[in-house]
């Protein structure tokens, strides 16, 4: 599918973009141009480190965007005793802060010892409690024990952010009550197939779709971007992919994950707009 065939889609959320990230330094204004484009109303750019969500709050003030603020579990090296007032006070002062996070855990590159990264992840966590805001939640080869945390967190709201997990994982997370962000991760025949099986298994009021910009490109993407950078408007594509695997309009889904997303991030309702014209292609 190429990136013109996206144009009929209004109103989507992009819920996870690393548009801080430096491959985006030279065109962000373009980037958020095409997103708006190819019909995504909202993108939430994703936070992983105190400076990096300052960053991320910027940019979504210069763009009209929304930003999360936390740290990663790559990260937890970086934290000391002024982390958590930071990130408290970015997120009290930028209403445009919907969210704590990315934060969570990682036991897959382990740059940080396990401890560790529980203990900013539970620090993280108690914010998200005191400010009433929803978790910006990660996971990867950490199953279960993420879960054993989160059951005892017991968050009111949370998104397992880019899900690529097997079905106890999945039915595991959605018992604890959390949504479910779905990358382009489901376009790749190598590793995501079965995703295309377990995202019929997510409640209609609990999936939500994200890009993960600029990693995770959807691999069937054609033509493929240049440099294989991934961007917010290429979430349609990931829409279409997830509609198809669960037989239903991809304009009726893109309006259902589209309130999903306002609901957990208290965003404002986005009303869809007529269309807009067709894009040219990206180069590949």
């Amino acid at each position: 599918m190429t990136a013109t065939a996206t144009a009929a889609i209004v109103g989507l959320v992009d819920i996870g973009a690393n548009l801080t990230h430096s491959s985006f330094r030279e065109d962000e204004e373009a980037v958020v141009a095409r997103a708006r484009g190819a019909g995504v109303a909202t993108i939430i750019v994703t936070g992983t480190s105190v400076e990096e969500s300052r960053a991320a709050a910027a940019h979504a003030a210069r763009r009209g965007l929304y930003s999360t603020a936390g740290v990663h579990p790559q990260h937890p090296r970086d934290c000391g005793a002024e982390t958590i007032p930071a990130l408290r006070s970015l997120i009290e002062q930028d209403p445009r802060v919907v969210a704590v996070g990315e934060c969570g855990l990682d036991f897959n590159r382990n740059y940080s010892p396990h401890p560790d990264q529980e203990k900013w992840f539970l620090a993280q966590a108690a914010l998200a409690v005191e400010l009433e805001k929803p978790l910006f939640l990660h996971s990867r080869d950490a199953f279960p024990r993420f879960s054993q945390i989160i059951s005892d967190l017991k968050p009111e709201k949370a998104v397992a952010h880019c899900f690529t997990g097997t079905k106890e994982e999945l039915h595991s997370y959605l018992d604890l009550g959390l949504y479910i962000g779905i990358t382009g991760w489901i376009c790749d025949e190598r590793r995501g197939r079965h995703l295309l099986e377990l995202v019929r298994d997510i409640p209609r009021d609990r999936l939500l779709l994200e890009t993960d910009a600029p990693y995770l490109t959807p691999r069937d993407l054609r033509p493929q971007p240049r440099a294989r950078r991934n961007e917010p408007a290429f979430l349609p594509h990931i829409l279409r992919t997830v509609a198809k695997a669960l037989g239903r309009p991809a304009g009726e889904l893109a309006a259902e994950t589209a309130t999903n997303a306002e609901r957990l991030f208290g965003l404002p309702r986005h009303e869809p707009r007529p269309s807009p014209p067709p894009q040219r292609a990206l180069a590949a």
